[in-house]
């Protein structure tokens, strides 16, 4: 079998010489000339092939000319540069290379541009240098997009990491939104877990929750009041990267980690109820990453961590508050706008202004100092998120609104107005008519302000098989629901449920035993007598 490559033959060669075989006999075996041999003999490696000089082409007397454009490309402006295609016309019109294709031009300027770039000290265009980070000196914070399946639907939210550049040790967190209130809770929650702030430079894009302008071509920006006070606060020392590309280099750790942390725990899509459950998970993947080694580092994460955490400059004893204040008026369908989104609030607050404070995940509205309702922030825009026990007020003078109302439907989805709701609604109805019945419901739905959810509805299923369709029997039930879950173990067997006890009924048997002997009404008896007059004698002049 002959060789396959030219060392194989050298192999072949030097290993018959070595059994003795002659230099003519090699040649004639091999089919090979005097000179391969003793070059075989020589060296194990054959010499390389000497490059064939280059071919002559139709664009080579055009070769100084597009190397004139290209240098005086290295001068002009970014977006006023020659393109391959105006080079070519160039050519075309300007110096009559009609047999000049497009792409001999094209070949040509992909070499010689940047060639062109590092002999006039413009280049290399993509070098990366080595950088060695101190412990506890630097991080990187970003943003990036995520897509889940958030109760069901396929929605966008945003990845915020906060990376620490020695150790590599990153924290995570989702929020609805890439705004300044998900970027404060952001480094809040990752400064806590990390258990110290960075004493070096924290890197940063251009976003508008921390810069408000950038300054030319600077590193100088001009930085939102609020951002200021929060750095001041926790003693953060900013950095703002180059914006574009060129700046995400200067971040590449934490553009790095994002993806990893995108393509290990985010693939499959999560389809999670909430994004608490979300960020639940994610404190967890954080923790579990600290076994993980980067590249070909000796140490995991968690071991480079504990070096470094010590080093850190220790929290802040008081917090930041890190959500944004609003003024805003109730409208009349007691609903706030805060964002293009609407949130209700009770209504009796119709008309009046109040405070109203918008987190990462969640809205807060007070009333003075005492908070009136909570929600949690909206993802889309435009849309409402309304709670049906702020409307029971306004539904109980108008029982008609009750069953198209849209907190009604927002309360079946979200699993509060359950089918055992509509049920016994619909008994009642039955039994009182749909006016008196749907007020019966909502006395119902306000017991809700002092009675936990799950005994509310075992009560409304314990007055529903009962028949017992009023306000107070479910009550009652409910009551006996908690009371039952608060018992010890070792208590009386459970009572059954079948019968409802009437409220009346339940306070007497509560009352202690009654020791006093029975009343009498015989001192009344003297009432019942006529009423004798004293004997007198007789004035002058009446008589007797």
């Amino acid at each position: 079998m002959p060789p396959k490559s030219k060392i194989d033959l050298y192999a072949a060669i030097r290993r018959d010489a070595r059994a003795g075989m002659s230099n003519r006999a090699l040649q004639r075996k091999y089919g090979v000339g005097f000179r391969t041999v003793k070059a075989a003999m020589e060296s194990v490696w054959p010499e390389p092939r000497k490059p064939l000089p280059p071919r002559k082409t139709r664009l080579d007397a055009f070769k100084p000319t597009i190397d004139e454009m290209l240098r005086v490309d290295l001068d002009a402006p970014r977006k006023q540069r020659h393109t391959v295609q105006r080079i070519f016309d160039r050519l075309v019109d300007e110096h009559g290379a009609v047999e000049v294709t497009y792409p001999m031009v094209r070949a040509y300027v992909a070499v010689r541009r940047p060639q062109i770039r590092i002999e006039a000290g413009r280049g290399p265009v993509n070098a990366f240098i080595p950088q060695t980070h101190l412990p506890g000196a630097e991080a990187e914070v970003d943003f990036g997009d995520v897509t889940i399946r958030l109760a069901g639907e396929q929605v966008k939210v945003f990845l915020f990491a906060m990376r620490l550049s020695y150790s590599g040790k990153a924290v995570h967190r989702i929020f609805a939104s890439a705004g300044q209130e998900a970027f404060f809770e952001g480094h809040v929650h990752a400064l806590s877990v990390l258990g110290g702030v960075p004493h070096g430079k924290v890197r940063y894009d251009n976003l508008r929750a921390a810069v408000a302008r950038v300054l030319g071509l600077s590193r100088a920006r001009v930085e939102n009041e609020r951002w200021t006070a929060f750095r001041s606060h926790y003693g953060i020392d900013s950095m703002y990267c180059r914006p574009g590309l060129e700046g995400a280099h200067e971040k590449g750790g934490v553009e790095g980690q994002i993806g990893w942390f995108r393509r290990n725990h985010l693939v499959p899509v999560p389809d999670v109820a909430s994004l608490a459950e979300l960020n639940a998970m994610v404190e967890r993947w954080d923790t579990e990453d600290d076994d993980r080694r980067i590249r070909q580092r000796p140490r995991t994460i968690g071991e480079y961590f504990a070096i470094e955490q010590p080093l850190l400059r220790p929290l802040p004893d008081e917090p930041f508050e890190t959500g944004r204040l609003f003024s805003l008026r109730v409208d009349r369908y007691a609903q706030v706008s805060v964002r293009t989104n609407r949130y209700s609030v009770p209504v009796g607050l119709i008309g009046r202004t109040v405070r109203v404070m918008l987190h990462a995940s969640e809205v807060v509205v007070y009333d003075g100092r005492k908070e009136v309702a909570r929600h949690e922030r909206l993802i889309a825009k435009g849309k409402a998120r309304l709670e049906l026990d702020h409307y029971l007020e306004a539904l109980v003078r108008k029982p008609g609104a009750f069953p198209g109302a849209t907190a009604l439907e927002q309360a079946r989805s979200a699993g509060k107005f359950t089918p055992v709701h509509d049920a016994w609604w619909a008994a009642a109805c039955k039994a009182h008519g749909d006016r008196d019945g749907t007020r019966a419901l909502i006395d119902v739905l306000l017991l809700g302000r002092h009675l936990h959810h799950e005994y509310l509805v075992t009560g409304l299923a314990a007055a529903l098989r009962a028949g017992a369709l009023t306000a107070d029997a479910v009550a009652l039930e409910a009551r006996k629901a908690a009371e039952a879950d608060e018992a010890p173990a070792a208590a009386a067997p459970e009572p059954d449920r079948s019968r409802v006890t009437f409220l009346t009924e339940r306070r007497l048997a509560h009352l202690p035993p009654d020791d006093r002997p029975l009343p009498s009404v015989a001192v009344y008896d003297q009432l019942l007598r006529p009423r004798q007059r004293p004997n007198r004698p007789a004035a002058e002049g009446e008589t007797p």
